[in-house]
């Protein structure tokens, strides 16, 4: 057991990530995907062990007088794995329904950053687009994308200074999601920055959060629109780097910018995901797989990238649960 266990963590988690990896290969070529989860493991041990004394005496010579000892023994170990693919409706809907900001909130209160999050699930805040077009099959023109990069710089310089808290705002029998401006940095210049950039205009220190996206939240909410877990996947499929022999016999779609020229897609996704692809199988990667004759893989020292792919797990772990609300209830008085 103490052999063995480590092992079976060791392989359950890196063909885990194997997995993932390769769909999003799969996505970013249009091919279908498969999931196929772990339902169980399970392994009998046999150890087999014998001894055994043998002697022949001779009434002759002592010389001829012999003793034998012999002895033998034998391991076996029979693991049995169940797994259990996932393609029926239930498992459908979670992949296409968006993910709650219920989701959002645990993971930006277990530690995640918070533009992590939501550059990873939010395809829009109040109408600031986060490469929406990217949230299904690669799309022919290049998306938008830059004013909300300004935005999630923003909320990783708020989170640093310790500006703002997510939590559930008291409405009578029930609660909402909000954003909250800590009262003493209310109208530091970050804020009122970033406040103006998602198109807000109250002077609330709560500002509620809403996913029943209008396109115009009014000034007074932030409304959100969310990705879904395939949405999520999409996304980050497009930080695949295709070989070129496969772009130039047309085997994905090519995204161009408005000039007619080729985009790269690594102004929307280097600092959060990369995958690179080789003819030869990497010496050095943290998960590698191999497809259409070619080796796609996370280098071992992009912590980004690698950050990112363990987010995901945790999102599709998410979305296949009910998650509980986590979360502190924001009291502090508004100011009007």
């Amino acid at each position: 057991m103490e052999g063995n266990r480590n092992e079976y963590n060791k392989v359950l988690a890196n063909t885990n990530d194997e997995e993932v990896l390769l769909n999003l290969v799969r996505r970013r070529y249009a091919d279908s995907i498969a999931v196929l989860e772990v339902n169980s493991v399970s392994t009998s041990l046999e150890w087999k062990k014998s001894i055994g004394l043998a002697a022949k005496f001779f009434d002759g010579d002592l010389s001829d007088n012999n003793l034998g000892l012999s002895g033998d023994g034998s391991y076996s170990e029979k693991p049995t794995i169940t797994y259990l693919p996932l393609n029926g409706s239930d498992y459908v809907k979670n992949v296409l329904s968006p993910i709650s900001l219920d989701t959002i909130l645990l993971l930006t209160r277990s530690g995640w950053a918070a533009d992590r999050v939501i550059r990873l699930t939010v395809n829009k805040i109040n109408g600031v687009n986060n490469a929406s077009e990217a949230s299904g099959p690669t799309p022919s023109m290049a998306p938008k994308y830059q004013e909300f990069r300004l935005v999630s710089d923003q909320i990783k310089v708020l989170q640093k200074m310790d500006s703002f808290t997510l939590g559930y705002q008291l409405e009578g029998d029930s609660r909402r999601l909000g954003f909250l401006v800590k009262p003493s940095q209310r109208n530091t210049p970050e804020v009122m920055a970033f406040l103006d950039a998602i198109n807000v205009k109250t002077p609330n220190n709560i500002i509620p959060i809403t996913s029943d996206y209008s396109g115009d939240g009014g000034g007074n909410t932030i409304e959100i629109n969310v990705r879904s877990l395939a949405g999520i996947q999409f996304f980050l499929s497009h930080g695949v780097m295709v070989p070129k022999e496969d772009i130039d016999k047309g085997r994905v779609q090519i995204t161009k910018t408005s000039t007619g020229e080729v985009f790269d897609w690594n102004n929307v996704l280097s600092d959060l995901f990369v995958v690179h692809s080789s003819k030869d199988k990497p010496e050095s990667s943290g998960v590698s797989v191999q497809y259409r004759g070619h080796w796609f893989y996370i280098k071992d020292n992009d912590m980004q990238s690698k950050y990112t792919l363990m987010l995901l797990n945790q999102i599709s772990a998410l979305q296949s649960g009910t998650v509980e609300k986590a979360g502190p209830v924001l009291t502090l008085p508004v100011s009007q």
